[in-house]
């Protein structure tokens, strides 16, 4: 297929154009870098600049079969803060994208969604049928691109796919997180072990876990790209699907740290504080719909998302000094 990826100068992004081109595909990678990296787009792929509102002179007349849309903003304290942003990025700039879609005659989507459209659920592990209350901009604005998707599904015939991710880690060669500011445990724990900070932050020790820490679904990003290739060859036309992307299982805080521990042979000291508000017990989710609909089970576990991350990381460091 020729595949457009946007947003695929970012983390997720950049690590699926790279499976897609393993697979044969052909790929046009679009990203304005205002948080990606351009050395992060794999060769092979082709590269514009530029937004998502501003793309149909992009794909106008280029055969694609299809979008893979990961171009977004992504921090939840930031969404908080500034919800104007993620209202125009996500969901502006998504409806461009569509509409480009639509005029240029691109018949699939499969959209970067999230486990923040069910906000803070009692209920584990999440299946897609769990109610959707997002408690912030972000998860709000992801929500209302899943509402948008399928209402052009109906009305215009798009095969589309929304894939709600839970946790996500690992790396995938020369691609991974390079987040600035970094909000994921397992990099801000690497961090430590690679001196690039003094201790890590755990929040909450009296949750009602196997060691009183907050109980987290992560997934590999390696089997989340296969997710992407999975679902771009099953969606079906006039029909939007959404679908959970998890392992079924969690691991708590303390879990992560020592597995951080065990990888890198370092003590990465942790500093033991409150709750932050709003952090449920467990997310977790269920990955049925997955297994039946695309055929899609993880491969990889906590160990292989640890080695590679600290791998990509200590490459990283090193090409930096």
């Amino acid at each position: 297929m020729k595949v457009l990826v946007t947003g695929g100068a970012g983390y997720i992004g950049s690590v699926v154009t790279a499976q897609l081109l393993d697979a044969g595909h052909e790929v046009t990678v679009l990203d304005d870098l205002s948080t990606g990296h351009r050395d992060a787009v794999p060769g092979g792929a082709r590269f514009v600049e530029g937004r998502i509102h501003d793309c149909f002179p992009h794909i106008d007349g280029q055969g694609f079969d299809g979008v893979l849309h990961f171009a977004a903003k992504s921090l939840v304290s930031e969404s908080v803060e500034a919800p104007e942003r993620y209202w125009e990025n996500n969901v502006t700039g998504t409806h461009q994208l569509l509409e480009a879609m639509r005029r240029a005659g691109i018949p699939r989507i499969i959209f970067s969604s999230t486990a923040a459209t069910y906000g803070e659920p009692a209920v584990s592990p999440i299946t897609e049928d769990t109610p959707t209350q997002p408690v912030n901009a972000y998860g709000a604005s992801k929500l209302a691109v899943d509402h948008m998707i399928a209402s052009y599904s109906r009305a215009h015939g798009l095969a589309a796919t929304s894939l709600r991710y839970f946790n996500v880690g690992g790396a995938l060669g020369a691609q991974g997180e390079r987040h600035s500011p970094e909000t994921h445990l397992i990099p801000n724990l690497l961090r430590v072990a690679a001196g690039i900070t003094e201790s890590c932050s755990i929040f909450g020790t009296d949750y009602e876990t196997v060691d009183g820490t907050a109980l987290r679904d992560y997934l590999h990003v390696v089997d989340l790209g296969r997710a992407h290739l999975l679902a771009m060859e099953a969606s079906e036309p006039g029909t939007h699907r959404v679908i959970n992307l998890g392992t079924g299982n969690g691991y708590t805080v303390r879990q992560v740290l020592e597995a951080c521990r065990a990888v890198t042979g370092h003590a990465i000291p942790a500093v033991e504080g409150p709750r932050r508000p709003g952090d449920p017990t467990s997310l977790v989710a269920s990955n049925l719909r997955a297994q039946e609909l695309i055929g899609w089970q993880p491969e990889l576990g906590l160990e292989a998302i640890v080695s590679d991350a600290w791998d990509f990381m200590r490459r990283s460091e090193t090409a930096r000094r």
